[in-house]
């Protein structure tokens, strides 16, 4: 069986991005390009949310950007989502303007996903947040994804 990835929505993003010029960034899209080609050992799935979020910005590279999420599946948001999200910012594992990221991690959990794939690295996978973040969402009977990077998730 499968492991289930949530692709938050930096992957699609570092994923079809035009190299950077920041050498740290470049790197980490080409990580992220690395761990796409071997995408097939996971099962892939996204919300509404990284739909809305791929959507923003330039048109052209959000149509790359949707093209690359083709045929991912699609997480539904619920209520119970919506309510650990909120129980995420107000308990303080993330700050008030981290609700979407709260959020990306709700759905995660209540769906069950082995693992939240993000860069975003100040709100979703920050070691200093960890520990509060999988404490709320025991709290609320769902056990949390391992939040982690695509150079985390290579395997071999």
């Amino acid at each position: 069986m499968k492991s289930r990835v949530y692709l938050e929505t930096t992957i699609p993003s570092y994923l079809t991005a035009w190299p950077s010029r920041d050498i740290v960034r470049a790197a980490e899209q080409e990580v992220t390009r690395a761990w796409w080609k071997a995408r097939d050992s996971f099962e892939l799935y996204i919300s509404e949310l990284v739909v809305d979020e791929v959507a923003a910005g330039d048109p052209r590279a959000a149509a790359q950007r949707r093209e690359a999420l083709a045929g991912v599946q699609l997480l539904g948001m619920t209520q119970e989502a919506a309510l650990l999200g909120s129980e995420l910012v107000r308990q303080a594992a993330l700050p008030q303007r981290a609700v979407i990221d709260a959020l990306h991690i709700a759905l995660a959990a209540v769906h069950g996903m082995n693992y939240l794939l993000t860069w975003n690295c100040k709100h979703i996978a920050n070691a200093t947040m960890r520990a509060k973040i999988e404490e709320v969402c025991r709290a609320t009977g769902v056990e949390p994804p391992i939040i982690c990077t695509p150079m985390e998730l290579l395997e071999g």
